[in-house]
């Protein structure tokens, strides 16, 4: 029997960029001890962005839906990280969660700028989560 993946729910306000490309840096890097998800307080739509840069790095997004936290009340999730302070502030309880996880990452959906310099953010964002991640894991913290 294969061992049981620990779920992890990375948590934002829209649900839109950060925690979008969070929930697919883990599954796709350490899938075979995690399940991922994401949600938003209030979730709007996956930003293009977020799909094109991780697209780059060979991790596809593009069906994800924003979905809201309340979708995971009693699924079994055993840590949230919130990708943001707002969302830190707005959801400081999950029921039925056994760790809770803060980090704050710029929201690359608010850069303005040519489409380059907007890419550019997404990327750093979308480097520094993985960077985050990776150690996170190495170091046991999810």
């Amino acid at each position: 029997m294969p061992p049981v993946k620990r779920k992890v729910l990375f948590l934002c306000v829209h649900n839109s960029a950060r925690s979008q490309m969070a929930e697919g840096l883990l599954n796709h890097l350490f899938g075979d001890r995690f399940v991922a998800y994401s949600a938003g307080l209030t979730p709007t739509k996956v930003n293009p962005y977020a799909i094109k840069v991780m697209a780059e790095i060979g991790i596809d997004i593009l069906d994800n839906k924003a979905k809201s936290f309340i979708e995971f009340i009693g699924k079994g999730i055993e840590v949230v990280v919130t990708v943001c302070d707002e969302s830190k502030e707005m959801c400081p309880h999950f029921p039925g969660a056994k760790r809770f996880i803060y980090w704050n990452f710029q929201d690359p959906s608010e850069v303005v700028g040519t489409e380059e310099e907007i890419l550019k953010v997404f990327r750093n964002v979308r480097d520094a989560l993985r960077d985050q991640i990776t150690k996170a894991v190495e170091k046991s913290e999810l």
